[in-house]
């Protein structure tokens, strides 16, 4: 079987805020230059950074975007040029600060990457152009939080500094072809999602997928805590707006719960070093039925998966779930042709282009499911466009602090292998409370 489960890029953005962020820390950007004056506007050239896959759903509507663009603006050139992330992410903040500054590029969201170069003035506030071209009617609040930022650089600000396109999330993906052999009825709440890990489970199939060794188990106890948290709670986590109480009863919920579920076999315990694509192999190979996971997946799924039928919803044990809106275009302050950075961006929040984005398998912000062909692409975006509209994107668990990828990773292997739960809470407390207490 071929291994295209997983995008290039997915595994690294996921978790590049905590990462960036320790960086940002240790070395922060050289000094920024603030109100310096960009370039005087030729209108003549534009200059354009991405780092997608030319063969995925995104590289195929930035390809279209550019192609709109060049027949829209006759006699002006487009100079494209095809980044890794890793190039973007490293370099971003010495050239952003430099003549060679492109007039557009997409980049990551978050508070060490967009809301650090916002702050140092090294990216250009659209916020009066995001209003007038009714950009913030098309992307709903929830979605964009991770495109503001305040004046500490911190997400969910009143200032835009970036512009999405394009969702991100955690859903349920069933082996419907299982559920099927097995009699059990695809779940529609908690209940009825325990009841199905039941079934299987008396049935001698292990229902659920998981990783220890990367990102699929600390999704998991956040997806867990969600179930007995509200929104107060993860914009306490989240955005600091107040103390978090780790042995309050989200997270010690959510770790008893976890510790049941590999009590009953509904997880293997073999599975703590395994990788993220490791978990999508045991879903495709047909070892496990259910993999709760993000809709990174769906478009290397669709190619990797002949032999049995299958679907996703929204995962029914919690009114809220990972996810944001995805990254974005950001303009630099030193660009030099910004009002065709503009341009292009409402290119790509046109009808066209988001609807090409739906059909090749990701989840337009600006386009209604009704709109896309794709039936399978439809459960996709209805199940996000239900978070989105409903305030239920509760963003990632390691993003709040500089290394606590590492943290989570670490405190669910040692809850698999039977850590107390006092000691798996301690262990998360740590690093968020001492970030927290030196944060201002």
């Amino acid at each position: 079987m071929k291994k295209r489960l997983v995008p290039p890029t997915a595994a690294t953005r996921r978790h590049v805020l905590a990462a960036v962020a320790a960086l940002a820390v240790m070395a922060p950007l050289t000094s920024a230059c603030g109100g310096s004056e960009a370039g005087a506007e030729d209108g003549r050239t534009l200059r354009l950074w991405h780092y997608e896959d030319p063969d995925g759903a995104l590289g195929k509507a930035w390809t279209a975007a550019i192609a709109e663009f060049k027949r829209s603006h006759p006699g002006v050139k487009v100079v494209f040029e095809q980044k890794t992330f890793d190039q973007i992410q490293q370099n971003a903040g010495m050239i952003l600060n430099s003549d060679k500054a492109p007039d557009v590029l997409e980049y990551n969201k978050g508070n060490a990457t967009t809301g650090l170069l916002g702050k140092q003035g090294l990216l250009t506030d659209l916020t009066p152009v995001v209003r007038s071209r009714g950009w913030d009617k098309k992307i709903a609040q929830s979605a964009s939080v991770t495109a503001r930022y305040d004046t500490k650089g911190e997400m969910g600000g009143d200032k835009w500094y970036g512009v999405p396109n394009y969702g991100e999330f955690v859903l349920a993906y069933y082996n419907d072809d299982l559920f099927a052999k097995h009699g059990i009825a695809k779940p529609t709440d908690f209940k009825s999602f325990e009841a199905a890990l039941a079934k299987f489970k008396e049935a001698g199939v292990t229902p659920l997928a998981n990783a220890g060794n990367d990102y699929p188990a600390s999704h998991w106890l956040y997806l867990l805590a969600l179930a007995k948290a509200n929104r107060a709670w993860v914009d306490d986590y989240q955005l600091y707006k107040g103390k978090v109480d780790f042995h309050g009863p989200e997270w010690t919920w959510a770790v008893a719960k976890y510790k049941e579920w590999l009590a009953k076999g509904y997880f293997e315990k073999k599975d703590v070093g395994l990788k993220g694509n490791d978990m999508g192999e045991q879903f495709v190979s047909q070892k496990r039925p259910i993999m709760v996971s993000g809709n990174w997946w769906f478009g290397g799924l669709t190619h990797d998966i002949k032999n049995f039928k299958w679907s996703v919803a929204p995962y029914p044990g919690a009114t809220m779930t990972l996810g944001s809106g995805g990254n974005q275009w950001v303009v630099p302050t030193r660009a030099k042709n910004k009002k065709l950075a503009e341009d292009f961006i409402g290119i790509t929040m046109s009808d066209k282009i988001q609807k090409l984005i739906g059909e090749s398998g990701n989840i337009p912000l600006a386009v209604k499911a009704d709109r896309i062909g794709n039936a399978r692409s439809r459960q996709l975006i209805d199940a996000f466009d239900a978070y989105q509209h409903s305030n239920g994107l509760a963003f990632y668990p390691d993003w709040p602090v500089p290394g606590y990828y590492d943290a989570f990773v670490a405190a669910t292997q040692n809850l698999v292998n039977g850590a107390g739960a006092d000691s798996v809470l301690d262990q998360l407390a740590a690093p968020y409370d001492k970030y927290i207490s030196t944060r201002h």
